[in-house]
């Protein structure tokens, strides 16, 4: 091979890995922004310390986020209120009953969102967002509100169909939102606000959880148990 040909085909191959670094870089810029946001909180993480970790400078984080609330607002989009489409799909196409919607529903948040790194979101926003009202306003718009509507839509097509009873739906779907937010700041308090082995041990919870929601407490009505504390 000639030296020209090889002076050409080196910078030809350097010119690629170029192209694809620019092209990596906002997702480099998203992953570097999500563990930082995760690890500091959102005030403790400045945009020079993303652009660093991220491997980039700080004007080119610019480029791509015009600013650090614009970088946060990105970084929930790829990580959880992008999904939102994909879930409403999986609604429409489900074949099973409502509970066992229920249940697939609450176990493939964890498994995509809870047990990610993402799942330090909530944490953040539930410790921070009261500081923030235009990222609290777009937290609502982007993840709060479709949450609560695709739970409800869940709910409400167990009732049509005659499997769940008629309940207030406001506040029925908490009872599927609370062990969830649960669970994952058990995740990120060491234990503090539970037993720190709960995590490893998130597909019996929410076996538990789901058993709750459906059947209750009490005992069925005529079950030797119930005719006990009679």
């Amino acid at each position: 091979m000639s030296i020209s040909k090889f002076l050409c085909d080196k910078t030809s191959a350097l010119s690629v890995k170029r192209e694809r670094r620019k092209e990596a870089r906002p997702g480099e810029l998203l992953d570097a922004a999500l563990d930082l946001f995760v690890e500091k909180g959102f005030t403790a993480t400045r945009a020079e310390e993303v652009a660093a970790r991220a491997g980039v400078s700080k004007g080119t984080l610019f480029l791509y986020f015009q600013s650090k609330e614009e970088l946060f607002k990105a970084v929930i989009r790829e990580n959880i209120s992008g999904r939102f489409k994909e879930w409403n799909d999986e609604f429409e196409t489900f074949e099973g009953t409502a509970a066992e919607m229920l249940g697939y529903c609450m176990s493939t948040w964890w498994e995509r969102v809870g047990a990610t790194r993402a799942s330090g979101i909530t944490k953040l926003m539930m410790s921070e967002a009261g500081n923030f009202p235009d990222i609290n306003a777009f937290y609502q718009q982007e993840v709060i509100q479709p949450g609560q509507t695709l739970i409800r839509r869940i709910m409400q097509r167990g009732i049509d169909r005659g499997e769940f009873r008629p309940m207030d739906l406001d506040y029925a779907i908490y009872s599927v939102i609370a062990p969830m937010v649960f669970l994952v700041l058990s995740k990120h308090s060491a234990g503090t606000c539970g037993d720190p082995t709960l995590p490893g041990n998130a597909e019996k919870y929410i076996a538990a959880q789901v058993d709750i929601i459906l059947h209750g407490l009490s005992a069925p009505p005529g079950s030797k148990t119930a005719k006990g504390k009679a």
